[in-house]
Parts: structure tokens; sequence; C-alpha cells
């Protein structure tokens, strides 16, 4: 396991609320080595202690659940220097500073805009990386294909031959438990491979639905948009995860090697057609929400929220979507005559990410109506259920909607301690791999050339509704 852990940013949000909280829970749970040692690294002058301080408070009020005396060791554990994250020279110095042999492998999780990254990295390797270091770098990767095509040949350059077991393509939202299940849900029982597949469905939407608006991030998000913020990454993660073919196993039959599960995955986006023109004008989405009153959920405080464009820090130049829906078809035997529609969006009605599975008619002359569906949830340890038909008790010769539920395992760790165990530990089946990223964007980036020039129109929906107006609401049994 590395025993050296170098945080860029340390000062900023990230760290703060996920970072700092998935450390003491590791700590808790006994799973990260008594000799850990870690650098917190920004631009502020600080000191240790005021490092420290600083992450009192972050822990305080977002690691309350961990006993005082485990977040006290961890505390114990942090250093700080201040440092210039494009300099080398800078960063050396911390590297130094981090304590070790020159020859000790260390993690440097860059938490920082998506503008240092590349130079962050640059300084990294001009400062000299151990051998068997490991860089962790967060989403979005790339703003489109270009970007992230150059970005992984600048992680080549920097880390050489190693590939994806020397990078950390961080997307949290595959350390999240309910995400992590997809693969046994999928593979381990006889049902779901069975009926899942172009001859039994109709269609899948993969949600990511929220009830938060900006919250203060317009700083990051109105450069992003949900295209760039979830949809390129969780969305285009889960949508793999579900939909891909089955891995080889290793010996336990049930954990996949990551390398394995990286194979699919590309395979998977690989066969996805290519978006036309007239397919983004067609089937694409995309709105901002007006004035309105998010849902009290899933973090949102119910509060009266202003038009996006008049929110604080939000250029209306840049005609960001806080909402984005795109449709994919995947061509393969498996998924033929499926669709498959990916959805995001901000200041909902209701926080719901999930699978929805929308199945066809069971024969010619099936009454219509919601028919039978398969609700995954990723988003709490209680979300998983299955709509089939039944007698309506009203009248025998009709039918109506008998739901089974289920719950899903729960875990003690967040999505931010699983992914930096697996960081420390030397595992990637968290990480995203260079051509999966690439991949996803290659999907994407026509979409949002398409937007950028104006030929899909800006809807618009009021804060705590549904979403935008739907032609069509038949489409989708969640409108």
């Amino acid at each position: 396991m590395i025993r050296r852990l170098l945080v860029l940013g340390a000062s900023g949000d990230l760290t703060g609320r996920f970072l700092l909280p998935g450390l003491a829970q590791l700590s808790a749970a006994g799973e990260l080595p008594g000799d850990l040692t870690v650098l917190g690294a920004a631009r502020e002058g600080w000191e240790d202690d005021t490092f420290r301080q600083h992450t009192q408070e972050q822990l305080d009020e977002h690691a309350a659940d961990v006993p005082a005396g485990v977040r006290n060791g961890l505390l114990a554990q942090l250093r700080y220097r201040a440092v210039e994250v494009t300099d080398p020279a800078s960063v050396a110095a911390a590297m130094t500073a981090l304590g070790g042999g020159q020859d000790e492998a260390l993690a440097a999780y860059l938490a920082l805009p998506t503008g240092l990254v590349a130079p962050a990295i640059k300084a990294l390797g001009a400062a000299g990386l151990p051998p068997g270091s490991r860089i962790a770098v967060e989403k979005p990767f790339g703003e489109d294909i270009q970007g992230a095509h150059e970005l992984n040949a600048l992680l080549r350059d920097v880390l050489g031959d190693r590939g994806d077991e020397a990078v950390f393509r961080v997307d949290h939202a595959l350390g999240m438990t309910p995400v992590r299940n997809l693969l046994p849900l999928r593979f381990a029982n006889r049902y779901p491979e069975a009926v899942l597949g172009g001859e039994h469905v109709a269609e899948v939407e993969v949600l990511w639905e929220e009830t938060l608006a900006l919250e203060g991030r317009a700083g990051y998000y109105d450069r992003a948009g949900a295209l760039k913020d979830v949809m390129q990454n969780h969305i285009m993660q889960v949508f793999c995860l579900f939909a891909m073919k089955r891995p080889d196993r290793d010996e336990d039959g049930v954990r996949f090697p990551a390398d394995a599960l990286r194979r699919r995955k590309v395979e998977l986006l690989r066969s996805v057609r290519q978006l036309s023109t007239d397919d983004i004008v067609a089937t694409s989405r995309r709105a901002r929400y007006t004035a309105g009153r998010p849902a009290d959920s899933g973090g949102a405080v119910s509060r009266q929220v202003p038009d996006y464009i008049a929110e604080e820090g939000v250029d209306p130049a840049r005609h960001t979507e806080t909402f984005a829906e795109v449709v994919l078809t995947v061509e393969d035997e498996r998924w033929a005559g499926t669709r498959f529609r990916l959805r995001a969006g901000k200041a909902l009605a209701a926080r719901r990410k999930g699978i929805l599975v929308l199945f066809r008619p069971p024969g010619p002359g099936h009454p219509q109506g919601h028919g039978e569906r398969l609700w995954i949830g990723v988003d709490g340890p209680n979300d998983l259920s299955l709509t089939l038909n039944a007698l309506s008790p009203r009248n025998d010769a009709g039918l109506a909607p008998m739901t089974l539920t289920g719950a899903q395992p729960e875990s003690g760790r967040s999505a931010y301690a699983q992914v930096l165990l697996n960081l420390l530990q030397g595992g990637s089946d968290l990480a995203v791999g260079g051509e999966e990223a690439e991949q996803a964007w290659r999907i994407l980036t026509p979409v949002r050339q398409a937007w950028d020039q104006g030929l899909v129109p800006m809807e618009e929906y009021p804060a705590g509704s549904g979403g935008p107006s739907r032609g069509d609401p038949a489409s989708s049994s969640l409108w």
C-alpha cells in the first residue's frame, strides 16, 4: 500500500468535504497504514497547525460520525506546505517535505480546477515522481475528445508505459455501493441476464436528477454544465456497467479484474453509434432552470432560487445547460432495438439517480399502460423495485401495476473512502481507463458542438419541477 499521499489543492472544497472525511472513515475502519503521511499543498501560506485546524473544522462538519479520537489521530498525520502547483521546483520541495526516501512511491491527488490539471501533471513529471507513484485526476477528464486525448498523451509522457495502473482517473460514482452492485446484479443472477436485452427491453433510462441548484458552485458549474459535469462521466459509467457484456472473472466468480472491466466498457462504448447532426437535433435536449423552489431533499434546502442566469457567478453568454438529455443506440446483437436515454438535471422536483428499464409488452394486443419496468437505484440502500402487471381491484378485466421492492446492501464507507482505498492499495477497478474517457467524449463531443452552434434550442423549466415539458410524455414513465 502507498504510504505517502500528496494532495494538491488541499484548501479547496473537494478536499474538505470529501477527501479528508474519506480518510477519516478509512482510519476508523483500520484500513490505513499507521505510518501514512498526508501532505496538503495549496497556495495559502499556512503552517501545519493552520491546516490541522482547518481540517478539524471540516471533519467536525462532514465526518461527525467518526469518533473524535480517530479524527484527532488523523490530524496528527497531516502536514502542510504552501505550493505553486505549476512550478516544478515548488512541487519537488513539497515531495521532499512529504518525507520518505526518494524511491518510495507516493500518490498525488489533483484536487484542482480543470485548468490547472495539465500544468500540475507537467510539474510533477519535471519534479521526478518516484517509481510506482500514482496520479489521481478528478473529472471531467478533458473538455472534449481532443482534450482527453492530449491529457492521456501528457500522462504517458510523465508516467511512461505503466498506463492505467499509474493514472487514477477519478469518478467517485464508481465508489458508490449501489453502482458497485451493478456487477453482481447483472452477472451473478440468472433473471437479469435472461431478460436484459433488445428482445425484451424497449428503453433504458440512465438518470442523474438532483434537487440541488448551484449551491455556490457557479465558478465551476457555469463552465461545465450538465453534459460535462455528470453525463460524460457518472452517467456514462453507470451506462457501461449496466449494458456491457460479461467480463472475464477472477477465481471467486464475483469480482472482475480491472483490465477485464475496462475491456468490456471500451467494447460497449465503441459499439455506440456515432450521433449525426440530425440525430442530435431530433433526440437531444438541453434546458436551464428558472426561478422556483427545489424540493427539500438530497442535500438541498427548500428555498426560492432565482433564474439560473441570475445566480451569482453565472455568465448568461455561456448558455450553460442545467438539464441534458441524449439518446444513444448500441449497435450489437444483444441490444438491437433498445433505446438508451441518458438524462441529467439540477433543481428538479425529486432526487433520482439510477436506471429505469422499460420492458416491451409481452405480446400483441396487450393493453397499453405503464407496463413492466425495473428500477435500479444507485443513490440509496432501499432503492430497487420491479413493477409487474396485476388485476385491477376495481375492474377484473383491467390491469394495475404491482410493485415489488427490495433493499440493497449498505456500506459504511463513502464513495470517496472507497476511491481513496483503491488509490492507495494500487487497485484500478474504481478508476476510468484512458480509452474509456476518450470514447465517452467521442460519443458526446458532437452533442456539445451542436449545442454550442445553437442547433438545439435552450429550453427552460421552473426550479422544483420535473424538468422541461415533453411533446410525448408517454416516451418515459417518469415524466
